[in-house]
């Protein structure tokens, strides 16, 4: 008998799982942590999505299986989302599935479409399952850049042409989980020109669609016609609607893709549990101020986050969209890498954050920062931080104080 499993061990040891295990010791021996770390939402649901969710789960015929692909409302509600959002047309019967949130989904794909040995372009830094789902279905995996620049299709261009087998599939994720950066239509047609030319799927996980800020929407990737020869595309309820809990998201698109998906899906689950998908048709066809209200709340989390971390010594960029800040390590301590200061600011400032090398080499010399904790909270942060920099010779800008 093999002394470990074959999948197991093309999976390395969970960076952030090491942060997170320190986290839960701290809370659970009484101490107070502001938890920047995991993408967890902190806001409600809105009222009338929960009302829906009561409402259905107490008839007694919705407690059967359900339908794997997503029942026939819940498709509908996604397809007229992308119309009225995008402009974009789809067909709820062909060209959309129900997923239990976009990581599942993205899963799922992997295990349809990847053979053993095939080659996957993936971007580094980049959320785990963007290249760990294709590593445990047996696929090798090519890192491009994240930032969307020319050396990005350089390294695109470089991949077809010194790579065998040359890639089949590409992962993009705009905006970004963890960087934040953002890209423009420009950026998908150029994309989608070079994906038909060289033969490659495009899967773009677009989880963070209406977390943009400055007043600039985030396209998707099928607004490109034609886009649907190649790609598909994720997108996710948990942030939109602070539904993280309740696994619900959507793969959009390539008729191919998605039949291929959709059988492999029907042999793994049996769908979400019905009241769940109605109280998602809820959120998707009742009123959407809350989609606003969360917006606009996030983007003064963001601002407050980079003022008062700012003041206590550590100059962090503004993110244009997500609930993520990606902040370089202060200079001073660059030398320490992410995981270590990780862990000092959780065991001396009891603020945890999410060490960049946890979404790829390339990840090293950050660390992510969720805006998942209120104002107040923020700034405490924020004093709790100054104070460890300060320990260790990092002094804030003497003409200001921490709010």
């Amino acid at each position: 008998m093999s002394e470990e499993f074959y999948r197991m061990k093309r999976l390395p040891p969970y960076v952030i799982a090491e942060v997170n295990g320190m986290r839960a010791a701290a809370r659970a021996a009484g101490e107070d942590i502001i938890d920047l770390g995991m993408g967890n939402p902190d806001l409600p649901p809105p009222d009338h999505v929960i009302a829906k969710l009561i409402e259905v789960a107490q008839k007694p015929s919705a407690h059967g299986y359900s339908q794997s692909r997503g029942i026939p409302g819940l498709r509908k509600a996604q397809a007229n989302y992308y119309a009225r959002r995008f402009g974009v047309e789809v067909d709820p019967e062909t060209e959309v599935v129900v997923t239990m949130g976009s990581k599942e989904g993205l899963a799922s794909l992997a295990t349809a479409i990847t053979e053993p040995g095939d080659v996957v372009l993936a971007p580094n830094p980049s959320y785990p399952i963007h290249t760990f789902g294709f590593i445990i279905a047996g696929a090798t995996i090519r890192s491009v850049p994240t930032t969307p620049d020319e050396n990005y299709f350089r390294s695109l261009d470089r991949a077809m042409a010194f790579t065998v087998p040359r890639p089949s599939i590409l992962v993009v994720n705009y905006p970004s989980n963890p960087t934040a950066e953002t890209v423009d239509l420009a950026f998908y047609e150029r994309l989608v020109a070079w994906a038909k030319e060289n033969k490659v799927w495009v899967l773009s996980d677009l989880a963070y669609s209406e977390l943009y800020y400055d007043g600039n929407p985030t396209p998707s990737i099928l607004q490109v016609p034609g886009a649907k020869d190649v790609a598909i595309e994720f997108t996710s309820l948990s942030k939109t609607y602070s539904m993280a809990g309740w696994r619900m998201g959507f793969a959009v698109g390539n008729r191919k893709l998605i039949a291929a998906m959709t059988r492999v899906k029907s042999y793994l689950d049996y769908g979400a549990f019905t009241p769940i998908q109605a109280a998602a048709c809820a959120a998707l066809n009742g009123p959407q101020d809350i989609v606003e209200k969360n917006r606009l709340l996030y983007h003064k989390r963001r601002d407050v986050l980079v003022e008062s971390f700012g003041r206590a010594g550590w100059d962090i960029p503004p993110a244009r969209a997500s609930m993520f800040c990606w902040a370089p390590l202060p200079p001073a301590l660059k030398e320490m890498g992410s995981l270590e200061f990780s862990k000092q600011l959780l065991t001396h400032a009891k603020v945890a954050v999410a060490p960049g090398v946890g979404y790829g080499e390339d990840g090293e010399g950050f660390v992510r920062i969720a805006m998942v904790e209120n104002e107040q909270r923020l700034r405490q942060a924020a004093r709790n931080i100054k104070q460890y920099l300060k320990s260790m010779g990092v002094n804030a800008p003497s003409s200001k104080g921490v709010a």
